[in-house]
This record gives structure tokens, C-alpha cells and sequence, in this order.
């Protein structure tokens, strides 16, 4: 991805990414000073920043990691977090029998917040009152990522959040470019990014990144970062012209084809806008996702600066082989806790459902 050229233009300052996940822990090398003040939705600690699997701890490194220490560079080190705990598997305390509790008071008070995009790592059945919440956000102005899922191979079941027509579901890719075997696929693939072969926390106990990690979830967080990285250039951009960009600038844009049900618009190259001008941000008011108007939202609103108390109120890859939906129809989870390269300075180089939505095109 060419990170380190990026970064001469943009690194994601002045950006806030909201990570509804298990939690963030701001105290490791990678986080500290980048971290704000969140809510936990999980249960009743009111302790956002434990993190009791690791996932959303690494979700948040992969946004906006220091590098500090050895420890694992974001690709937007200097974006910021605003982590909401939700109750996903293994979170202590979660309601019992719930998918993941709570995670629609979670993304309303996302879309209350200062963060200008919602980073969602998780998915399962829709529900109604997170598809208020989703919808809510979209008027807001906030851009919304989530994970497309695991299951390819076991089901392929739509995955909700990134199921809902305001989010941009994202698929995994692995170093050559292709969708991962088991990146789940359909119409709610918006964009690609990858999701092999990334360093992450091995567990909770946070004590060492393990290599070779794999998920959507890692890949939504990417997305997640290069929408950052453009916006933090463009602050007077809305969401829907960061949005747009990234889709203009996908792997497989200008293919006359149609979406594919694999990579969507294709793999984020946020280097293109960054480093050569590309993308036409076209109508600020207008979602690149569903073709109607949303709220105004642009970073030169302004983050909160990290010392303020946000409350959470109610040369290169361009050749890259890419997959399309036909060379990839006999190969296309839930979410698996994501996860490397190595330990070191780390950049990242049974049931169907009745809710569809028409492919985004």
C-alpha cells in the first residue's frame, strides 16, 4: 500500500475512528495518547477499555497504532480512537444468548460522538434496532465499515451490520491480491482490503502480537484507516466524498462489470488520491452507497483534541492480481477474532435471512 509514502501526505490527523468492539486497551505501546474517552454497552463495569479478548485492542492498533517500542503501526498513526464496548463472544458479562448486546446503543452513540467514521469488526442475523442505529449514523454524516465475515465456506451467511445498505461491508484479500478463501461474499461487499497475514494480539493478556492473524474484521479496520488517511487531507470533504474516492479508486475501478459479489469495488488504494490526485469526490450530500442524501458531516469540524473528555453521549502494487466474480466463483464467518508479519516496527503493507438489498452499483 505504500504506507510510508503516504504518510509524507497524510498520517490521519484530525480524524476520530469509533471502534465498536470488545474493547480497546489504550494503556499498550501502540495506543498510548491515542485513545479517547469511550462508553462500555457490555455490562456494568463502565470500563471501555478492558478488553477481554484482544480483538478490539488490535482492531484499533491496525487504525491508529504508534509503532511505538516495537510495538504495531497503523496505517493512520495519527487518527484517533473513541472505543465502545459491546457484548461480543467473550466479552465477560454479556447478556446471555445475545449475539452482540447492545451494540445499537453503541453505534448511536458513535454517531453522536466526534468520530467521523464507525469501524464495526463484528456480524451476524440482522436486527431491527441496529438497523435504526445504522441508519441513524448515515444521517449523521459518519462513514460506517464493517467486516463481511468468515463463512464462505461454512454457509456464507449474510453478515450484518455490514449487511445494511449505509455500510460499507468489507472483504478480505490475501498478499496476492485475490479474495480470501473465507471471506464471505454478496452483495453487501462494498470494498477489499487486506485480511491475511497481519500481526495482532494473540490473546487477552496482550503479551506478545502473533503473526500470520486473518479475518475480515482486519480488513474492515484497514478500510477503515484509509478513509483516515483521505480525509485527514481533505477536511472540508464529506463522508460521502471520502466514501466515493475510495470506491473510484478501488481495485477493479473502471471495470465495466458490475460489483463484484467478491471485492466489491475492489481493494482500497488510498495512495491514488493521496500521492497521484485521483477520485472525483462528486456530491457531498449524496451516499456513493444508496444514491440518497445523508447529513453533512467533514473533519474540519473537528475532533475533540485527546485531553478534552468526549462522553459518547445517547513502487508499487499497482498490478496486483485482482479477483473478479468470475474467476473467483468456486472460490470465494461469523467473525474470527482477528490476527502477522512479525513482532517489531510492523506496518501494514443452518439459517438465511430474509433482509437482501440490491447490489450496489
Amino acid at each position: 500500500m505504500q504506507a510510508e509514502k503516504m504518510w509524507k501526505v497524510s498520517t490521519g490527523k484530525g480524524i476520530t475512528v469509533a471502534v465498536v468492539d470488545t474493547g480497546v486497551d489504550s494503556s499498550t505501546r501502540a495506543l498510548k495518547g491515542q485513545v479517547l474517552p469511550g462508553r462500555d454497552f457490555a455490562n456494568a463495569s463502565g470500563d471501555e477499555t478492558k478488553d477481554d479478548t484482544g480483538h478490539g485492542t488490535t482492531m484499533a492498533e491496525l487504525i491508529a497504532g504508534t509503532g511505538e517500542g516495537g510495538s504495531l503501526k497503523g496505517l493512520a498513526p495519527d487518527a484517533k480512537i473513541i472505543p465502545y464496548r459491546v457484548g461480543l463472544d467473550g466479552v465477560k458479562g454479556r447478556e446471555k444468548g445475545a449475539l452482540f448486546s447492545h451494540a445499537d446503543k453503541a453505534v448511536r452513540a458513535a454517531a453522536d460522538s466526534d468520530a467521523q467514521i464507525i469501524n464495526m469488526s463484528f456480524g451476524g442475523p440482522p436486527g431491527p434496532e441496529l438497523g435504526k442505529a445504522v441508519e441513524y449514523a448515515a444521517k449523521k454524516g459518519k462513514i460506517m465499515f464493517s467486516s463481511a465475515g468468515n463463512e464462505a465456506n461454512e454457509g456464507n451467511l449474510q453478515s450484518y451490520p455490514a449487511g445494511y445498505p449505509d455500510v460499507a461491508g468489507v472483504a478480505g484479500t490475501g498478499s496476492d491480491g485475490k479474495v480470501s478463501k473465507f471471506s464471505s461474499y454478496g452483495d453487501e461487499v462494498t470494498l477489499a482490503a487486506p485480511g491475511e497475514g497481519l500481526p495482532g494480539w494473540c490473546d487477552a493478556k496482550r503479551a506478545n502480537y502473533c503473526s500470520k492473524q486473518q479475518g475480515t474484521s482486519m480488513a474492515s479496520a484497514v478500510a477503515s484507516a484509509s478513509a483516515a488517511l483521505i480525509w485527514s487531507k481533505h477536511p472540508d470533504w464529506t463522508g460521502n466524498q471520502v466514501l466515493r474516492v475510495l470506491t473510484k479508486t478501488a481495485g477493479l475501478a473502471g471495470n465495466e462489470k458490475t460489483q463484484s459479489k467478491y471485492l466489491g469495488y475492489g481493494a482500497v488504494r488510498p495512495r491514488l488520491n493521496l500521492l497521484e490526485g485521483k477520485g472525483d469526490p462528486g456530491d457531498p450530500d449524496i451516499s456513493p452507497l444508496t444514491n440518497e442524501k445523508t447529513g453533512p458531516s467533514t473533519a474540519s469540524a473537528g475532533p475533540k483534541s485527546s485531553d478534552e473528555k468526549n462522553s459518547g453521549k445517547d513502487d508499487a502494487p499497482d498490478k496486483v492480481e485482482v479477483a473478479d466474480s468470475k474467476s473467483q466463483e468456486e472460490d470465494s464467518g461469523w467473525l474470527l477474532p482477528a490476527g502477522g508479519i512479525a513482532a517489531g516496527v510492523i506496518v501494514l503493507a443452518g439459517c438465511g435471512f430474509a433482509v437482501v438489498r440490491q447490489r450496489r452499483n
